[in-house]
């Protein structure tokens, strides 16, 4: 087993928001997609962006306002949202007092996925 910790992960910013990708860790292929923390200081927004990767993400604390082409929606804590290849985003931290943190994992479509097999106990 490995333990991650976004406390204490290599970080850098893009605009105002802290970026902790997961290839810190070193990781190389044990994974089918890459990943990474981000956080979104209180009353801000994570720059416009776009890229060919699908990107899954969950809100790991906070509230997020998600902008994903023509739509807006609002994900708690908990939630998550899938981005499309080449979908423009943007992430708003709608809370004034308290910094929002998203997981993200991401990689290109047609990638193979694990397929679950039946009969194999599920792994948490």
């Amino acid at each position: 087993m490995r333990k991650f910790d976004n406390t204490t992960a290599d970080t850098y910013a893009v605009g105002d928001v802290e970026v902790a990708r997961w290839e810190q860790y070193q990781l190389g292929d044990l994974m089918p997609f890459n990943a990474m923390w981000y956080v979104v200081p209180p009353g801000s927004s994570s720059p416009v962006d776009c890229h060919p990767e699908l990107e899954l993400s969950i809100v790991v604390s906070g509230c997020a306002v998600v902008q994903g082409g023509d739509d807006s929606t609002e994900v708690e804590q908990g939630g998550g949202f899938l981005l499309e290849s080449e979908e423009a985003h943007m992430v708003r931290n709608r809370s004034t007092e308290h910094p929002l943190v998203i997981f993200s994992a991401y990689w290109m479509p047609g990638q193979d996925a694990p397929v679950a097999v039946e009969g194999q106990a599920a792994r948490v």
